[in-house]
């Protein structure tokens, strides 16, 4: 008797404890596990960024995106500076400034359509300033969202001429897409302010990157050049150009990447560091005759007041525009 009387009270505990952590399990897995799209959230009202997507992977990274809601390639540094297009008016923005006070006209989508007919190369040039009593700009992601309307025939009518010759402003030579970082005014009456560093996708798919060491006389031919992609025409893509000081601030890499299909997934299609032997492609006379001080191949280690969204020879649309000071790290 006593001994059913133990199999009894045995059978009971051990349910009441099998009982207790079934509970304690459930209510684990209700608070802390989520599916891979449980915590998806973009705070259009704050520039801090977001998490996108949490999973319960110990493999996957949280993937952060900024204001519009697109993926970040690093993270904004501590304290960093963000600048945001105003979508609703992009020129009731005192920071941003429109060369030739270029025409822009708001789309049914809520882009803004943009061109410049008062100059032969269609020249566009929106400039993020330097806000007064801070930093200039350094490193830097560049993003932009771009659908280009209409191609016109460049100077030497051709998208594969891809090299300027002497003293050329070789916005008569392409017809592209680009954002460019470091630089100053670029004004044939402060020619050595008209530094860049300029990542470029050009209207037939093709990307690569060139330098201004000044304005006109400094500029160097087109490296990491490579077809990534189809014609860029009656398309929306994304565009990001990322540029940040390595090996103690003696040389620069520099990367792109492309959302070909408007999905907000990103390639990267350029990786590029300029140590030195990046030349000017003009003569020695005409290269030294700014007075500028610097060596042929002078290396952009140096910030710049100007962030510039660019394009010659298109018309074209925009949106979700922004520069960000990262932290140069592996990419998020």
């Amino acid at each position: 008797m006593l001994f059913k009387s133990m199999v009894v009270m045995t059978f009971f505990i051990t349910s009441f404890v099998a009982l207790i952590a079934l509970q304690y399990h459930l209510q684990l897995q209700k608070s802390v596990l989520f599916s891979p799209f449980d915590l998806q959230f973009v705070s259009a009202d704050s520039k801090s960024s977001s998490i996108l997507n949490i999973t319960n992977s110990t493999n996957d990274k949280p993937t952060y995106t900024d204001k519009f809601g697109i993926r970040e390639i690093y993270p904004t540094k501590p304290q960093g500076r963000e600048w945001f297009v105003n979508m609703t008016d992009p020129k009731n923005d005192t920071l941003l400034s429109f060369f030739d006070d270029a025409p822009i006209n708001r789309e049914k989508d809520g882009s803004w359509k943009i061109t410049n007919p008062s100059n032969r190369a269609w020249q566009v040039r929106m400039n993020v300033e330097t806000p007064t009593g801070m930093e200039p700009w350094k490193n830097v992601e560049i993003t932009g969202y771009a659908k280009v309307i209409s191609v016109k025939a460049s100077k030497n009518n051709s998208d594969n001429n891809k090299t300027n010759s002497a003293n050329q402003d070789y916005s008569q030579t392409l017809n592209d897409v680009a954002w460019y970082a470091r630089s100053g005014r670029h004004n044939s009456e402060s020619p050595c302010e008209g530094t860049a560093l300029i990542g470029g996708i050009h209207t037939d798919g093709s990307v690569g990157w060139k330098k201004s060491i000044w304005f006109t006389g400094g500029y160097t031919d087109e490296r990491a050049l490579n077809q990534v992609t189809k014609p860029l025409l009656d398309r929306w893509i994304g565009w990001k150009v990322v540029i940040y000081n390595i090996n103690n601030d003696t040389a620069v890499k520099m990367e792109s990447y492309l959302d070909e299909n408007n999905t907000n997934h990103w390639k990267k299609v350029t990786g590029f560091v300029d140590n030195g032997g990046w030349y000017a492609n003009t003569d020695d006379a005409t290269f030294f005759s700014a007075g500028c001080g610097k060596p042929k191949d002078y290396i952009i280690t140096n910030p710049g007041d100007f962030v510039t969204f660019r394009t010659d020879n298109i018309i074209w649309d925009f949106k979700n525009l922004s520069v960000r000071e990262i932290k140069p790290q592996q990419p998020l």
